[in-house]
C-alpha cells in the first residue's frame, strides 16, 4: 500500500483529491493539511511514501516545504502540483530533489500514474513543463535582487524594502536600478512584469 499525504490549501481541491486517490486499492491518504508550515510536522507523524504538494500554500511554499522533506525524511518521495506553468518552478523544485512536478489540469489518471512511479523510485515531470524549461533563459538575477523586486511588486517602496530586508535605502535603490539593467527594462514595473512573465519571481 502506497501511503501519501496531501497539502493543498483550497479545501474542494484537497477533498477531492483524497477522494480520488481512495479509489485506488493500493493507494491511501494518511493525512491532508492546508498549510506549507504544517508539512513537516504531519509527514514526520504518519510517515508517507509519497507528498504531493501544491507550490503556492500559506505558511511555506510547497517547494521549500519539499526540500525540507527531503532532508529530514528522505525516504518520502515529493510531487509538487501547480496550476501556474512556469518552467522556473520546476528548476527550483528540482534543485529542491523532487521526484514529480504536475500540473493541476493533469487528468485523475496521469495522477495515480505518477504518484505509483513515483513511490517506484522513477521521476514524473509534465513534459510541457520540462519543454517550456528548457526554452526558458536562466534568471539573470542575483537572489538579493529578486527579493527587492518581489517586495517593489508588492508596491513597496524602497524605504519600506529597506526595513523589510535590513537594507539601507541607497542599496534597495541600486538593486532595483541593477534589476532595470539586467532586465533591459525601461523602469521598475517593466523590471517586474518581465520577471513575473518568466517566473523569476
Amino acid at each position: 500500500m502506497i501511503k501519501v499525504m496531501i497539502a493543498e490549501d483550497v479545501r474542494l481541491l484537497r477533498e477531492s483529491l483524497a477522494a480520488v486517490l481512495e479509489l485506488e486499492d493500493d493507494l491511501t491518504v494518511v493525512a491532508t493539511v492546508e498549510r506549507g508550515d504544517e508539512i513537516l510536522d504531519a509527514a514526520t507523524r504518519v510517515r508517507p511514501d509519497v507528498a504531493l504538494l501544491d507550490i503556492d500554500l500559506p505558511g511555506l511554499d510547497g517547494i521549500s516545504a519539499a526540500q525540507l522533506l527531503r532532508e529530514r525524511l528522505p525516504d518520502c518521495r515529493t510531487v509538487v502540483v501547480t496550476g501556474l506553468s512556469r518552467p522556473d518552478h520546476l528548476r527550483r523544485a528540482l534543485a529542491a530533489g523532487v521526484s514529480g512536478f504536475l500540473l493541476k489540469h493533469s487528468a485523475p489518471q496521469t495522477l495515480v500514474d505518477a504518484i505509483r512511479k513515483i513511490a517506484a523510485g522513477d521521476r514524473v515531470i509534465d513534459p510541457q513543463l520540462a519543454l517550456a524549461a528548457l526554452e526558458t533563459p536562466d534568471n539573470p538575477l542575483p537572489a538579493r535582487e529578486v527579493d527587492v523586486l518581489r517586495l517593489a511588486a508588492t508596491g513597496a517602496g524602497p524605504d519600506e524594502i529597506a526595513g523589510v530586508l535590513f537594507l539601507s535605502v541607497g542599496t534597495v535603490r541600486n538593486y532595483l536600478s541593477s534589476a532595470i539593467t539586467r532586465l533591459d527594462a525601461r523602469n521598475r514595473v517593466d523590471a517586474i512584469r518581465i520577471a513575473t512573465d518568466q517566473g523569476w519571481l
